[in-house]
């Protein structure tokens, strides 16, 4: 104990994102751009990172994060605590409950929701139905908040908002106004468009994210196996910025896969998603969708960390997702 207090008389106090060393005024206000605003992100962050967003040295970078890190505790808390936490989270419903009752209820907050599946078999449907749902209020399926919506593949359409706020019996007007829209030029600029998102969501009160699709420009901009490791570095971090918005801001990130057929398998579905191990081991709850008879879907989930593998049948129709 007297060990502890003597530490603690020792310790350095640090009021401001100035007040650290190897930061200034003018690289201070670089790193809150870039995201780095409070103390517990300054502590958590890779020094390489860091110094790229500050304009600073490494040196100095690591010197940042270890003062930082006498400011925050960053260590082990039991799983009580972090039960207790995750009674906060939220579910969005989709309009099906056979769908519904495969996610656990919804799709849930403070994680990455990932469908894959072949084109035109219901990915951004789902996603434009989400869009609607997450501004019910919460005894209606919704998180009565906005939405952040990426579109890298020109698919967007507003006229389907309209149309199924409309069957819903919300407000179509104050739907797409509570829907905030930016198209993805190229990955870099996909990338730009999350790392920048914060002040967007804090200012809209964001419940949710979709990302339509998470992959296509990747897919483009990186071609062949030379590229590969670049492009799995960077959309590996691209996903870890999807994770971290989730959690600082509890809302629900839904995203969008491309799929290729893998030569490899000779029997049963080749169906394969795009991204890899990378995407694999970030999405929190992983889906593969299929087309069936009419306007009939099948989705699989594939991967939970605790919810069961299983099936669920919904169809897609001009009103929504229904069973």
């Amino acid at each position: 104990m007297a060990e502890d207090k003597e530490k603690d008389k020792k310790k350095k106090y640090y009021k401001d994102l100035e007040d650290l060393p190897g930061i200034g005024e003018v690289t201070a206000e670089k790193l809150r751009a870039a995201g780095y605003g409070e103390f517990s992100a300054i502590a958590a962050a890779n020094p390489h990172e860091l110094a790229e967003s500050g304009g600073m040295g490494v040196e100095s970078a690591k010197k940042a994060i270890e003062a930082a890190k006498s400011m925050v505790e960053i260590g082990f808390e039991t799983a009580d605590v972090v039960f207790e936490r995750r009674k906060d989270l939220g579910r969005i419903k989709t309009g099906s409950t056979a769908l519904d009752e495969l996610l656990g209820g919804g799709i849930e907050t403070m994680a990455i929701t990932e469908m894959y599946g072949k084109f035109s078999s219901g990915k951004s449907q789902l996603g434009f139905q989400l869009v609607v749902n997450v501004q019910k209020p919460v005894d209606q399926g919704g998180l009565n908040g906005a939405v952040l919506f990426v579109d890298s593949e020109a698919t967007f359409r507003p006229e389907r908002i309209f149309q199924l706020a409309e069957s819903q019996g919300l407000d179509p007007q104050t739907v797409l106004k509570n829907t905030h829209i930016a198209r993805a030029e190229n990955s870099d600029h996909q990338i730009i468009l999350l790392e920048k998102a914060e002040e967007v969501i804090e200012k809209n009160n964001i419940k949710l994210i979709v990302v339509d699709s998470l992959t296509s420009h990747f897919r483009a901009d990186y071609l062949g196996r030379g590229a590969l490791g670049e492009r799995q570095q960077k959309l590996n971090k691209h996903v870890h910025t999807l994770q971290k918005l989730a959690e600082k801001y509890n809302l629900a990130v839904y995203v969008t896969n491309q799929v290729m057929d893998n030569p490899g398998i000779l029997f049963g579905d080749p169906t394969t998603p795009i991204g890899g191990h990378v995407l694999a081991h970030m999405s929190t709850y992983r889906l593969y969708v299929r087309k069936s008879k009419d306007d009939k879907r099948i989705a699989r989930l594939v991967d939970s960390p605790n919810l069961p593998e299983g099936e669920a049948v919904f169809r897609v129709t001009p009103k929504g997702l229904t069973d």
